[in-house]
């Protein structure tokens, strides 16, 4: 301990002209960097004033490990590198944080920055402080195409870390906080992308955490660097009011007190004022001035216990008139972040509008300090992670964004995610049963619907909200009770739900259904061209055999190969060959020049017996197939068809006589047998263009129409090309039930005087 001391001494000479910041968690930015940095007693100082049992030693150890670790290094400022592990530090002593989270606080930026090593930090302190040391410490020579993916890498590091140590992300809230109040000196290019970074990530995250704050200098500090002249104005216009309404917290306050006092209450009454970013957004989002602004100031009233803030409430509301709408209970229905409060706004004196916000002590420091009010140790209760398990709603939604890592596919999707949970306040909603559903604001059913249950979500097929129906995409307001109808017959929900889903849970598990209904009707189209092989080579196949013949296929699993064949990425004579080495492909017998298209498909004749179990049946887009229909022509039930498979595409269906089949004649690999397979008491509509000859005179495309509509058809597109004076043609691509239909629209067509001809189009 001497030798550490005499150490401490001798470097602290060089470095007595350094300033470090107050730890609170929320003060001015330091306006010159340079004045005296603070001593190693001064921290052992601020630790002791809240725990008298620190580690001087393991302080004192800390504190010039890091100095000397860092050496002659300097911030962009000038300042000595060590005065910002020790700023960091101090913002923590504010915060009442254990002597641990001081050291790794000191400790930070070792591991990155100087020639420290885990290993060295685990020697010197312990594991416990390399563990959070090593959570800190950025990803080095990150090889990946984009900033965002950067971003995103290590936002996951981080959380990751974070769910194994709590500690670790206040340490980093704290870093971030100490680099955005000395912004101005870094390069001017990268103060932007700091502080969008900041807005978009750290200031969230914070306000997740409970640690308001912390939030509100964050978002400031952001918003002077994004858009200073906003910032200018508003502090001007905050600054005027000020100076208007001198003695007008003090007398509200005191009148507040006064009214209490006299109803046998006892509280702690003040007032402050909100934040230019806090502000500024408001303005925004309500496209309101200034001037219109009525609750620029608001009241705390801290009480002893639940029951006198409820009494408090009623002394209020019974003394000055009430803002309608503006009540909110948080006591009863906390937020997420474990933020409990009565708000309340009034017509207080001097008819100023009065906002209030009503708790206890207890609600009072987790409301300004949040996280980190759980976070420190107590004598017998373990760490505090362990503590949070139990304590924290805020840990818990920490927890679960974590487990969203394993679910998304990259790291941008990640990121989009975790923005999409950091943003917005929450509305209150109902399950039929009464359990509640925290949801971001903007949410709507299909958000509650995935809240409740990932399989709820993919089976949703309707609701009602209050008792009534109501669309998947309605909007959600608080307190509304909401029943999601599902289906077992909705497997997988439709993609365009992730452009409606508002939370990143909602969009990552349609992702994810999306993901694997595709990839299962790719494994059942594998499996059928694989057993079409199979039955017309005469050779038996089972899973159990194909099971042993995985490795040779480079596959893990037989539907890893199913999937690969209906991708087009494997052949079925490879997975053939793989199970059977002694099997030989068939050999594609090459077809005179004078044979016809249809004499290769033997459209003349019937199929043969052996092979009519291997035929594919289509039942439309919705099938379990990836299915599409001819580009320039489609295809409906009636006609006679042939499949052919691409590549990452699926099956496409032609018909019979479609001129582009001829492109395939070279490819006989790719040619599949299918055939229609229709549910006829669920009628489905298939793709149909017909070539419409209209004379030109004013209504005639008005007739087409009207006929098209009266015999059910649907007009999908239309295009239009003037070919004579007289005539115009017209291209029309229509959803009908089957070539009966379709028929029946063609005569009805030709049947009109405006019209010349009709013909059906085969691309």
């Amino acid at each position: 301990m001497a030798f550490w001391r005499r150490i401490s001494r001798q470097m602290q000479a060089a470095t007595d002209s350094v300033a470090v910041a107050p730890a609170l968690p929320a003060v001015e930015r330091p306006k010159s960097p340079r004045s005296r940095m603070m001593r190693q007693y001064d921290l052992v100082e601020r630790v002791r004033s809240y725990n008298p049992d620190t580690d001087e030693d393991l302080l004192n150890r800390a504190y010039v490990y890091a100095m000397k670790a860092h050496g002659t290094q300097t911030r962009a400022s000038g300042d000595p590198y060590f005065s910002h592990p020790l700023e960091v530090a101090a913002i923590l002593t504010g915060l009442k944080l254990d002597d641990a989270t001081i050291v790794a606080a000191l400790l930070h930026d070792t591991i990155e920055d100087t020639e420290a090593t885990r290993a060295e930090i685990d020697n010197v302190f312990g594991h416990e402080i390399g563990a959070l040391v090593e959570g800190l410490t950025k990803l080095k020579r990150l090889e990946l195409v984009s900033r965002e993916a950067k971003q995103a890498e290590n936002l996951r590091k981080l959380l990751l870390a974070i769910a194994d140590d709590v500690r670790v992300l206040l340490i980093k809230l704290a870093d971030r906080l100490h680099n955005m109040r000395t912004l101005e000196f870094v390069p001017h290019a990268s103060r932007r992308r700091i502080a969008e970074e900041t807005l978009d990530i750290y200031a969230p995250l914070a306000g997740r955490m409970g640690m308001q704050e912390m939030r509100e200098e964050l978002e400031d500090l952001s918003f002077h660097t994004l858009d200073p002249e906003a910032y200018a104005v508003v502090m001007q216009r905050l600054d005027a009011l000020a100076e208007r309404n001198r003695n007008l917290i003090g007398e509200i306050e005191s009148q507040l007190s006064k009214n209490l006092q006299k109803n046998g209450i006892t509280a702690r009454v003040y007032g402050r004022r909100k934040q230019p970013f806090s502000i500024w957004t408001k303005m925004e989002r309500k496209s309101v001035g200034f001037e219109q602004l009525s609750d620029i100031y608001g009241f705390r009233v801290v009480m002893a216990d639940v029951e006198s803030c409820y009494r408090a409430l009623g002394v209020v509301h019974t003394t000055w008139p009430v803002v309608p709408g503006r009540f909110k209970d948080y006591i009863s229905t906390p937020k997420q972040n474990d933020y409990r409060s009565l708000h309340t706004t009034v017509i207080g004196p001097g008819q100023q509008r009065v906002e209030l916000q009503i708790r206890t002590e207890e609600m009072n420091q987790i409301a300004e300090f949040g996280i980190a009010a759980h976070a420190f140790y107590k004598e017998g209760e373990g760490s505090p992670t362990e503590r949070l398990k139990h304590e924290s709603n805020a840990f818990a939604w920490l927890r679960h964004t974590v487990g969203i890592l394993s679910e998304s596919a990259n790291p941008e999707e990640f990121l989009e995610h975790t923005k999409l949970e950091l943003f917005h306040d929450q509305v209150f909603c109902f399950t039929p049963k009464g359990k509640l559903i925290a949801l971001p604001r903007q949410a709507n059913v299909i958000d509650f619907a995935y809240a409740v249950h990932t399989d709820v979500g993919n089976s949703a097929v309707g609701c009602k909200i209050n008792g009534k129906f109501a669309p998947l995409s309605s909007e959600l307001q608080n307190g509304d009770e909401v029943e999601v109808l599902t289906s077992k017959a909705q497997a997988a929900p439709p993609s365009a739900w992730e452009s409606l889903a508002v939370t990143g849970k909602a969009r990552a598990a349609i992702r994810r259904a999306t993901r694997t209904a595709v990839r299962d009707q790719y494994a059942g189209l594998g499996r059928r061209i694989v057993d079409r092989l199979f039955a017309r080579a005469k050779i038996e196949y089972a899973d159990d055999k194909l099971k042993g013949a995985l490795p040779r296929l480079a596959r893990a699993s037989i539907e890893d190969v199913m999937a690969s064949v209906g991708r087009g990425e494997l052949k079925a004579s490879d997975v053939a060959r793989a199970m059977y080495p002694d099997y030989k492909e068939e050999r594609m017998v090459r077809y005179g020049a004078k044979r016809s298209l249809a004499d290769k498909l033997k459209l003349k004749s019937p199929p043969h017996p052996a092979r009519s179990a291997s035929v594919i049946p289509v039942r439309g887009l919705n099938s379990d197939l990836p299915v599409k229909f001819a580009p320039n022509g489609g295809a409906v039930p009636g006609d006679r068809i042939v499949g052919i498979v691409s590549p990452g595409e699926g099956i496409t269906i032609y018909p019979i006589q479609s001129p582009a089949l001829k492109d395939f004649e070279e490819e006989p690999e790719r040619w599949l047998d299918v055939r229609w397979d229709v549910d006829e008491t669920m009628p489905q509509r298939f793709p149909a263009r017909i070539l419409v000859h209209n004379v030109n005179e004013p209504g005639s495309l008005a007739q087409v129409a009207t006929v098209i509509a009266e015999h059910d058809g649907n007009i999908d597109n239309i295009s239009m090309s003037r070919r004579s004076p007289d005539f115009t043609e017209l291209t029309i691509d229509l959803e009908v039930y089957d070539l009966k239909h379709l028929s029946a629209i063609i005569a009805q067509l030709r049947a009109k005087a405006v019209v010349a001809r009709v013909e059906r189009v085969n691309g």
